[in-house]
């Protein structure tokens, strides 16, 4: 762990420069607007060890799958997430020294993001070989109220001596991922312009064709006062500039405003760029810095209004879920249909910046409880217009009829993931997607999405999990062979409890939306029917007889489900027994050694028993919990929040608080020594779980809200908003009792443990 950060219940605060943490301070302090995003790189020249990056939401690159020997059905490539147009530059020398906090002193350091406003600052005061000290402070945000436009104001007071300033703004197109296969560039050089103060690059990548424009005007200014003196332009292959020479004395200021549009193809014909960015930039110029600013921080009141959560008396728990909320609505606005969550977001480039199971397992409760009902709906069609790459991805297995599987990772439907034992058996992905249709329709009540779309997609999914069940003529049983559960410690093993359970689940819940189908709308059955050549009697007999004999692990002397038939053959150790020194496993053991071993990297036995929590009676979670909980290393980002919830659903609340703490300042403090190549984004929608499910109790009970709450002792209260079924409530919670007030203009009915509560317009519950 690495606790540098100060605490703070709104910012997030470093007080000191310390290079062995700046690439862990570029991702905890990226900013981003849905649209685009940028790592916290500094705009002058660092020459340190850095990650620079600036991405566009939904520009991704083929990369080559590099293996080191090709297995029939591999992806032919992984999807990255391209380093883009770096927007923020702003070179500085004075008397030709370039200002470089990695060859400068630094006397000073503060960097600030303000998560109330999401506004990024910067300050600090600095000198070189040459007695020149400058005092720089900086401030950018990308803009929430308009995703097209960021802006940067950037000031540098000479403290000392009197010195030649050259100050030069400029956008490059030069750039590169780091973690690209084959040191590949993926950008080709489109256009670019430069006169006086305003310019643009243009690039456009190799083999998918994306276009990325990004074009800068900007204002410099001394002492408040406008500069006159001319600019010397600076232009070649991607990247224009533009720099000014100024005398300075002690004292001085020169203030540089600079307004930039980031645009790309996915959102304007590549034709209209050029004017679009042009006209963007203008535009903001002309409005001016601060009126854009007050733009963008309305917008983030409007955010917070509905998804902050407020505790008391604990600094470290309230600084740790502001955040976790802040980098979720600055990742996904869902206005786009076509984008969805990266496990990164927009703060760096592992994971290639795609879509895996997280957004349906962890970040969808989120969304539907925190924003309107469109935004989560979008998540869903998503993935129904991928069913065609789903049944195609199928296909290239074996299975057949229409049976889908949907990708691990992708960025159109494709599969691209390239470990073998995560692409073709960590299949509980598909039943992810189905119990988010699920959690969809009973917590907005929208039925129409499930006979629109949500039957094709479940329907597709239920024939992949027919196909993949096979009959033990031994057992005279169903099992599932070869597969990977969400435990990833664990490859190619035989009948993995979660990953069976969940099938079988689906399976029921395509055939009971059917039947509802059936009778209600028995014209749309039937043209669903045609449509999917679906062959009901003969297709649900089969599902039927699969959900009457399949194994499902257990062992009945300890009264657990088992995580996978052999578990227990295993050496059981704790995970408290492993050495600090060798902790987090994964970067200290071989692979060899963690299969072997029993240890669990996150919830797999406890994600199918929190998914489906109703199913079970608390001794049965008490038993399943206590036994794989402390095998449990949480070296998965996704793994504490599940715990919390259950920890907290069997009252073991100093438990629930310890993993509370840890998934809400897991990339804060740095626990799993990973935070530098950027944030865990998914898995912060857990965090959000962890107080709202997990602390709250909250569920859908036959479609009424229903809170069961539990007070953590180290705080005083905690209160949260819910937007359910077109009413926004307000929970609080303290030593005092539960109250939930609704904040809407219809009665809603609530359950507080239990109990029934109909509660008026802008009246109030207590419990």
């Amino acid at each position: 762990m690495k606790e540098y950060i100060i605490r703070d219940p709104w910012k997030i605060i470093e007080n000191d420069f310390n290079p062995a943490y700046h690439e862990i301070s570029e991702s905890l302090f990226s900013i981003g607007n849905g649209r685009f995003g940028q790592r916290a790189n500094f705009e002058e020249k660092y020459s340190g060890e850095t990650l620079q990056g600036s991405y566009v939401a939904g520009v991704y690159y083929p990369d080559k799958t590099r293996v080191g020997w090709w297995k029939n059905g591999y992806p032919e490539y992984f999807a990255k997430v391209l380093n883009s147009v770096n927007w923020i530059g702003i070179d500085v020398e004075l008397d030709t020294i370039p200002l470089d906090l990695n060859t400068w002193k630094v006397h000073e350091f503060n960097r600030t993001l303000d998560m109330k406003t999401g506004l990024l600052s910067r300050s600090f005061k600095a000198s070189n070989s040459a007695n020149t000290v400058v005092k720089v402070k900086s401030e950018r945000f990308c803009s929430m109220a308009d995703q097209n436009i960021a802006a940067i104001k950037y000031s540098i007071t000479l403290e000392k001596e009197s010195a030649v300033l050259n100050i030069r703004p400029y956008l490059d197109g030069k750039v590169v991922n780091k973690d690209s296969n084959y040191d590949e560039i993926f950008w080709e050089e489109q256009d670019q312009n430069i006169e006086e103060r305003r310019g643009y690059v243009q690039t456009k990548t190799k083999k998918t064709g994306f276009v990325v424009h990004a074009a800068m005007n900007c204002d410099i200014a001394i002492n408040g006062s406008a500069v006159e003196e001319p600019t010397f332009q600076y232009e070649s292959s991607m990247y224009v500039g533009s720099s000014v020479d100024l005398n300075l004395e002690e004292g001085d200021t020169v203030t540089v405003t600079k307004y930039v549009s980031v645009l790309s193809s996915r959102n304007y014909e590549t034709s209209q760029l050029i004017e679009v960015g042009y006209t963007k930039v203008d535009e903001a110029k002309t409005k001016g810095y601060d009126a854009l600013r007050e733009a963008h921080e309305n917008h983030w009141g409007h955010i917070w209004s509905t998804s902050d959560i407020i505790i008391e008396g604990d600094i470290a728990a309230q600084q740790g879920i502001r955040f976790n909320i802040f980098q979720l609505n600055q990742t996904y606005t869902g206005d786009d249909e076509r984008l969805n969550i990266g496990p990164k977001g927009f703060t760096g480039e592992k994971y290639g910046g795609s879509t895996y199971w997280d957004t349906e397992a962890y970040c969808l409760p989120f969304y539907l409880a925190t924003a309107d009902p469109h935004v989560s709906k979008n998540l869903l069609v998503y993935r129904y217009k991928h069913l065609g790459k789903a049944i195609e991805n199928a296909e290239k297995l074996g299975f057949r009829n229409g049976a889908a599987l949907y990708p691990m990772v992708t960025m159109n439907g494709e599969e691209c993931h390239n470990e073998w034992e995560i692409t073709f058996e960590e299949i509980h992905r598909n039943g992810a997607i189905a119990f988010a249709i699920y959690d969809y329709v009973r917590y907005t009540g929208d039925r129409s999405y499930l006979e629109e779309y949500g039957i094709e997609v479940l329907v597709g999914i239920s024939r992949f999990w027919a196909q993949r069940f096979h009959l033990s003529e031994r057992r005279q049983q169903y099992v599932m062979h070869g597969v990977t559960g969400p435990n990833e410690y664990e490859n190619n093993v035989n009948n993995n409890w979660y990953t069976s359970r969940i099938a079988l689940w689906t399976l029921e819940y395509t055939m009971s939306a059917i039947n509802e189908l059936k009778e209600k709308s028995p014209d749309l059955f039937a043209q669903k029917e045609d449509k999917l050549k679906f062959h009901y009697y003969t297709e649900t007999n089969h599902w039927k007889d699969i959900l009457s004999r399949t194994y499902l692990p257990e062992d009945e002397e300890l009264g657990i489900f088992l995580q996978q038939e052999g578990y227990l053959d295993k050496e059981q150790l704790m995970a408290d027994e492993i050495p600090n020194s060798e902790v987090p496993i994964w970067q200290h053991w071989s692979w060899d050694r963690i299969l072997r071993s029993c240890f669990i990297k996150q919830a797999d036995v406890l994600q199918g028993i929190y998914l489906l929590d109703d199913l079970y009676e608390d001794e049965v979670v008490k038993r399943n919990f206590e036994y794989y909980e402390p095998r449990t290393v949480h070296e998965s980002s996704l793994s504490p929040c599940v715990h919390v919830i259950l920890a907290a659903r069997l009252n073991k609340m100093e438990k629930a608080y310890e993993l509370y703490l840890r998934t809400s300042r897991l990339d804060l403090d740095d626990y799993n020594n990973d935070t530098e190549d950027g944030l865990h984004i998914t898995s912060m929608a857990g965090t959000w779980m962890s107080i709202v499910k997990g602390f709250g109790g909250m569920r859908t009970v036959d479609g009424k809200m229903s809170f069961n709450p539990k007070l953590p002792e180290a705080w005083d209260s905690y209160s949260f908003h819910v937007i359910f079924r077109g009413v926004t409530i307000l929970v609080h919670i303290s030593k005092q009792g539960t109250q939930i007030k609704n904040l809407s203009d219809t009665s809603v009915d609530i359950l507080i443990d239990g109990q029934r509560y109909s509660i008026e317009p802008d009246s109030m519950a207590l419990a």
